[in-house]
């Protein structure tokens, strides 16, 4: 039977909505006839991107809980009742056969009120501290897909199944020229080439300390490759030059990544799975500002495998030329966290996810 209907529900942040689309893919890939409904918080960026990816969303009224009391958080109780009530009408409507939840706020109500009626349905936890939702659901859910090791801690092991992040299918394997890929960009193909990412947004701090650096990776013979974010380029854009190449953002990631030798990053999810399978030296600035911590929590894991670099924003002024500069000077150091950092790669992430979502079909 090809006919299945599934609900997928995540979002708030793309390193939420990016995986939701990429299972979505590969379910429509293997059945053709299904159909597809995602679940969403209104307001949110995934009531944009997935219509954009070709899928019907519906938007439910809910916001995370704030850290502090406010008019929001009042709010809450009336939220939640509101997104319950509109779950349990669009499970009753479409009937699916399986239900997924990637993390994010409306990923509650819908799982809980599916798993509430029989009806199967898997977690996908991108991050290694789990986020609160899915800590919420675990009882309630057949599987929980996960990209870390340790994750007992917060689930019942025999629910967890480890099958990685998806990550976007041009980077399964990187075959870009990286030559071609530093001429695309406009960039000497006989120097070393550091990129810069700041997350999809940019990011204020690492900017910054690009911008104050720029000097010091010249003294170094580097040339720059950097992503600022849409609301920065105006900013960095007349520091463009022969060697610094300010972008707001990149379409080509294979590309971007073929034309690498050292890494500077944000540690969401997404990206330090992204980053795995590119293999290359990475220097990780974890956001201090993302729920639980887990950009830094992500950091320490690959940190405890050796096989990346973390410094925290608190300490970039006192330590980052001199961390920055120990991996430039040391071949043997940049050949280890690139052979460390690939050995966590999990390529096969959607497809692994996928086939447990099949098992529960049958």
């Amino acid at each position: 039977m090809g006919n299945y209907r599934f609900i997928i529900s995540g979002g708030g942040t793309g390193g939420h909505i990016y995986p939701a689309i990429s299972i979505a893919d590969e379910l429509k890939r293997r059945y053709p006839n299904a159909e597809f409904l995602f679940v969403g918080a209104k307001d949110r960026m995934e009531m944009e991107k997935v219509p954009q990816a070709g899928y019907k969303i519906e938007g439910l009224w809910i916001t995370g809980i704030q850290r502090k009391l406010t008019l929001k958080n009042m709010m809450f109780p009336f939220k939640l009742i509101s997104s319950l009530i509109k779950a349990s009408k669009i499970v009753t409507k479409f009937k699916p056969h399986a239900v997924v939840g990637t993390g994010g706020f409306a990923s509650g109500p819908l799982l809980k009120v599916a798993s509430g009626r029989g009806i199967p349905c898997v977690l996908q936890e991108q991050n290694s501290f789990a986020g609160i939702t899915n800590k919420l659901l675990k009882d309630k859910v057949a599987k929980i897909c996960v990209a870390y090791d340790g994750m007992e801690r917060f689930f019942p092991s025999d629910k967890i199944v480890k099958t990685g992040n998806p990550v976007r299918s041009d980077l399964i394997s990187i075959n870009e020229d990286k030559n071609e890929a530093l001429r695309f960009f406009g960039l000497e193909t006989g120097r070393k080439t550091l990129l810069v990412l700041g997350g999809s947004l940019g990011s204020k701090r690492i900017n910054a300390l690009i911008a104050e650096n720029l000097e010091f990776f010249k003294s170094l013979g580097l040339q720059v490759l950097w992503q600022c974010g849409k609301g920065y380029i105006e900013t960095y854009k007349p520091l463009n030059s022969d060697t610094v190449k300010v972008h707001a953002f990149f379409n080509d990631m294979a590309k971007t990544y073929a034309a690498a030798d050292f890494i500077i990053s944000r540690s969401g999810a997404g990206a330090v799975s992204e980053l795995c399978l590119v293999g290359k030296p990475t220097i990780f600035i974890p956001s201090p500002v993302v729920a639980e911590d887990h950009q830094t929590k992500n950091a320490q894991a690959l940190v405890a495998e050796d096989a990346a670099i973390m410094i925290k924003e608190s300490n970039l002024d006192e330590d980052f030329k001199t961390r920055f500069q120990s991996v430039f000077e040391s071949r043997e150091l940049q050949e280890n966290l690139a052979k460390n950092i690939k050995a966590l790669a999990l390529p096969n992430a959607t497809k692994d996810i996928c086939d447990e979502i099949e098992k529960l079909l049958n």
